[in-house]
């Protein structure tokens, strides 16, 4: 092989690293070894692995590598979250980030550079689409934690508990390398993480997740974010493709294969004035009440391209207490992180945009600025949305 063409070994599952070891004539329980010196030792070299031959660490390096992304910067927010800047392989900045809870470290991890959806109320849709993420950059993000927060240090303690696949991207539109990297996650001879603290969150594309059960055994999480087609379309273009009715059959279908009693997480961001009414609230108690769930609300949190504004507290607190009268389990996420630009939907990296969706952005903020200026009131596609339901 030429070094071109050699096998990254750090981004590969252990299914496929047995056959490399295989077509090199090898054992395969060595993928075994050389993945728990990747992802438990946090070693990079292959000449530092040292239960492994030196015949065999000779043949492996003409054969594979080890390369991960780089890690170009480091910020440590007020509340004790942390965000770091990767560089991959197109020359796109990537972002990840750590939120530490008591004794609970959760990874929230990127899978693409950039996204291709648009949601309106994420920074990263407006940064337009450049490229999926490679296995060995997803998990790269796992090892990097690691070994920032001193995880392959301790034979006992692992910083990072849990990962949710919330970062930059739709994860289900890079699924062959997010299976991967999931299955990386979950091994015993890498992360050994559980089933149940790896989450994929998805904007619902049905056909991948109809695909789901024959990967993974993940928890599934749901980037719901209204109660109806109309509103969902208006805020989430890929609602036109994938309407509700077909995104809920699709997940049930997935949480039916599960061996254990696992339910699904719908998130919810509450944007004030557009889907926090108290009408909004009854309408999505209405939508759920034959599939056992639990709802996430996710207060907006406000980034440069977008002029939505965050819920006042008395609304975020109507909300929650109409779906728990209707016997709802809700969760209010707290803002963490956003002092660096970390908190939920605020993740915009450096994206080379292969759609000019970011500039189309700018563009209109321009336009509306201008109009302002003018004493015009630039059309604002809220305008529409707002229901005359009754706040008090």
């Amino acid at each position: 092989m030429t070094a071109t063409s050699k096998s990254n070994l750090a981004g590969l599952s252990l299914e496929k690293l047995r056959e490399v070891f295989v077509v090199a004539g090898e054992k395969p329980f060595r993928a075994a070894q050389v993945m728990k010196w990747i992802h438990q030792r946090g070693v990079l070299d292959i000449d530092l692995m040292t239960d492994i031959s030196k015949d065999l660490r000779e043949n492996l390096k003409t054969i594979a590598e080890i390369k991960l992304p780089i890690v170009v910067e480091d910020f440590k927010s007020e509340d004790g979250s942390r965000k770091w800047i990767i560089e991959v392989a197109s020359g796109s900045r990537v972002e990840m980030v750590f939120i530490p809870e008591g004794s609970r470290g959760t990874l929230c991890i990127s899978s693409q550079a950039g996204c291709s959806l648009d949601c309106s109320f994420c920074a990263t849709g407006k940064q337009g689409f450049n490229s999926n993420l490679t296995v060995a950059e997803i998990i790269g993000q796992l090892w990097w934690a690691n070994s920032l927060l001193g995880g392959f240090k301790s034979s006992t303690e692992r910083p990072v508990s849990n990962v949710v696949m919330m970062g930059m991207g739709e994860p289900l539109l890079n699924f062959e390398n997010v299976m991967d990297a999931l299955s990386i996650m979950m091994e015993d001879s890498a992360y050994g993480l559980s089933k149940r603290k790896v989450t994929i969150s998805t904007s619902g594309v049905v056909p991948a997740i109809d695909r789901l059960k024959d990967y993974t055994d993940a928890s599934l999480a749901i980037s719901l974010h209204a109660p109806n087609d109309e509103l969902r379309s208006s805020i989430m273009p890929i609602n036109k493709k994938y309407p509700i009715k077909e995104l809920l059959r699709s997940i049930d279908g997935y949480m039916e294969s599960l061996s254990d009693k696992r339910v699904p997480v719908f998130e919810y961001t509450l944007i004030a004035g557009v889907n926090d009414h108290r009408q909004h609230a009854r309408d999505l108690a209405v939508l759920l009440k034959d599939m056992p769930c639990k709802i996430n609300l996710i207060p907006f949190n406000p980034f440069s391209l977008s002029d939505y504004r965050q819920p006042s507290s008395s609304s975020i607190s109507n909300f929650r207490q109409i779906l728990q009268q209707a016997g709802y389990t809700v969760t209010v996420r707290t803002t963490r992180g956003d002092d660096i630009g970390a908190a939920c939907g605020q993740l915009v990296g450096d994206v080379e945009d292969q759609t000019r969706r970011s500039q189309r952005h700018k563009k209109r903020q321009l336009d509306a600025a201008e109009a302002a200026k003018n004493g015009k009131k630039a059309f604002d596609s809220t305008d529409n949305l707002a229901v005359a339901a009754d706040r008090l």
